[in-house]
């Protein structure tokens, strides 16, 4: 709680301490109303009594104008109070989902690829929203009822001692039942994380462009709102049943504190009939003594909404505290601005950390400047994952990766990664503009349409752009309403550009032409040469005929380098690699022969097929 209450202080200092005043200040309201009452019921019954009425009724008259004022007050107060608390509401809300976003975009990419981290994530956004809010007016509830009872309970105790055991004795097992029901919501809520991730995900393949032509064809759409519904069901049943046994639980507290209310009231009333107390005093009681135990069972509420959601907080303070281990390491070096000695991998080995398989087993390899280096295998080889650690998207678990010479944990992680230019199979299509969408490979450029025009070109999407409704600013994808969709071979040619965008030493391009027409292809083998000059570049492809273009082919199987060299010394070889490349060549061959053609005759007409 201090730290919520924190956050809200630093949020709008103004705002929270205006919102604390208005409480004091309400807080007290109850307590001068009620003795206002009961020295008014007393004034009339004096004024009845009296001979002397107009001095009296004068009182009267300004006691009465005292509750209006305190009314008025109160009704100012309580909506100066609300208003206060949405805006600060509006404000941490956001301040919450920016604090998540913030620290997601900080961590390892081995968090995202675990489905934990994606029950923590949800967890955390799925009450960060209102919890911290339902906190704070809680607090504030809290602080105001407190002071109110205890005033309230001083004009109590004026009248007879015997309220205060009373009124502890009919609330605190309320407290209880609220405390022990709230943590088993928690605990309820909390398991439902990996299902309520699979409730969005049937949501989202129903709903997505991508997935709904294959579910139309396929007739998935009742069976994917089928299973919807049932985990949708199940969490109606597990919620209406908490909700039943706690509304009988209630029930029978509140008919428990009926019965200490009504009691009290007639002790209350003996004693004014035999004049130990007055009508005014009757008055009192009956005023204060139903806000007492209003208040007090807000008090005890307070506590119990605050309990249970402080319990929610701890699942945005659990994710906040989850920490990135690839890291700058204290006092990194600046990355150099040009290559000299190139990459190098000594005895690289990795597993993933929910694997117990080497990926990559005492993998040693050299990429020089200026050179071009393919990497081929089946898949499963480890390629991408090779990738990844020459982007530092992961840190090997066993030897190094060196740039110059210097082991690359060593340099600063930001400046690392602009040197490097990579697009991967797996590329994002930003439902942006063009010029975003390529001006993303290098962000401090974004605003640079002539550097954004030249990586486009180089990519071959200029004149796609250019016929585009808008040219550069045209929003791509269906998306948003006026975007423009692409095909996939002119998404590659756009993300293809946001990698030479980047300027980078080196370029890595995981399948750069796998949704490319053949005529496109042919353009990039074409260019290609041009475009990786003065670049150490790695190509991962599956076609062969990919790795043809480059300086040297590595060839991974299960973890491990099994051959290298040239395109020529390997088929000499005659070993995996050209093994595989001549079935690629038959596969092609075999696709690429003329269809069979059988005359037909129908009538007089001859028809070929």
């Amino acid at each position: 709680m201090p730290r919520v209450l924190c956050l809200v202080w630093t949020r709008h200092r103004f705002f929270t301490g205006l919102l604390g005043t208005s409480t004091l200040i309400q807080s007290i309201l109850p307590a001068a109303s009620a003795w206002l009452s009961k020295l008014l019921v007393d004034a009339v019954l004096h004024v009845i009594g009296s001979s002397q009425k107009t001095d009296g009724l004068k009182y009267v008259v300004f006691l009465i104008g005292l509750q209006i004022v305190l009314g008025v007050a109160g009704n100012g107060l309580s909506i100066l109070s609300r208003w206060l608390e949405e805006r600060l509401g509006d404000l941490l809300s956001n301040h919450i989902s920016m604090l998540i976003l913030e620290h997601a975009i900080e961590l390892d990419l081995a968090f995202f690829e675990n489905p934990v981290f994606y029950d923590k994530l949800q967890r955390a956004q799925a009450e960060a929203g209102y919890r911290p809010l339902t906190i704070l007016s809680s607090s504030f509830r809290l602080i105001q009822s407190l002071i109110s009872v205890v005033s309230l309970i001083v004009l109590l105790v004026r009248l007879t001692w015997l309220a205060v055991p009373v009124l502890v004795i009919v609330s605190v097992p309320a407290f209880i039942l609220q405390s022990r029901y709230g943590l088993s919501r928690y605990h309820m809520l909390r398991s439902r994380a990996p299902a309520r991730r699979i409730l969005t995900y049937l949501s989202s393949l129903i709903t997505s462009d991508v997935s709904i032509k294959e579910i139309k064809l396929l007739e998935l759409g009742r069976y994917l709102i089928a299973r919807y519904r049932d985990v949708f069901d199940r969490f109606y049943h597990e919620n209406e049943s908490l909700s039943r046994k706690q509304s009988l639980a209630n029930l029978l507290l509140d008919g428990f504190a009926l019965l200490g209310y009504w009691g009290l009231y007639i002790y209350v009333a003996y004693r004014t009939i035999f004049g130990w107390l007055t009508l005014g005093d009757l008055t009192l009681f009956a005023q204060v003594f139903s806000q007492v135990q209003s208040r007090f069972g807000m008090i005890l509420s307070s506590m119990s909404t605050m309990y249970e959601n402080s319990l929610f907080v701890t699942n945005l303070y659990e994710f906040l505290a989850l920490e990135p281990q690839v890291v700058s390491c204290p006092h990194a070096r600046p990355a150099p601005l040009a290559l000299e000695l190139g990459i190098e991998l000594k005895n690289v080995s990795f597993q993933y950390p929910s694997s117990d398989r080497l990926v990559l087993d005492n993998v040693s390899l050299i990429l020089r400047p200026n050179e071009s280096i393919a990497l081929v295998g089946e898949n499963g080889a480890g390629k991408t994952t090779l990738v990844k650690l020459l982007t530092r998207l992961y840190d090997p678990d066993e030897g190094q990766i060196l740039l110059d010479g210097v082991d690359i944990r060593e340099y600063d992680l930001c400046e690392y990664r602009r040197q490097i230019g990579v697009i991967f199979q797996d590329y994002v299509r930003y439902c942006l503009t063009a010029r975003e969408n390529i001006g993303f490979g290098q962000i401090g450029k974004i605003e640079d349409l002539d550097k954004i025009i030249q990586a486009a070109a180089k990519s071959g999407c200029h004149d796609l752009i250019g016929n585009l409704p808008e040219g550069y600013e045209t929003t791509l994808g269906r998306l948003f309403q006026g975007g423009h969709q692409l095909s996939g071979g002119e998404w590659q040619k756009i993300a293809l550009a946001r990698a030479f965008m980047r300027d980078a030493q080196i370029l890595i391009l995981d399948e750069p032409t796998a949704a490319l027409d053949p005529r496109a292809e042919y353009e990039i083998y074409e260019q290609f040469k041009e475009l990786t000059r003065s670049k150490a570049t790695i190509l991962v492809s599956h076609r062969f005929s990919t790795a043809r273009m480059a300086d040297r082919v590595i060839v991974l199987e299960q973890g491990k380098i099994i051959e290298q060299g040239t395109h020529t010394e390997l088929m000499t070889q005659n070993g995996a690699y050209a093994t595989l490349f001549r079935m690629q060549a038959e596969n092609y061959q075999l696709e690429t022969q003329p269809s069979l053609v059988v005359p037909i005759r129908a009538g007089s007409v001859d028809v070929s097929c």
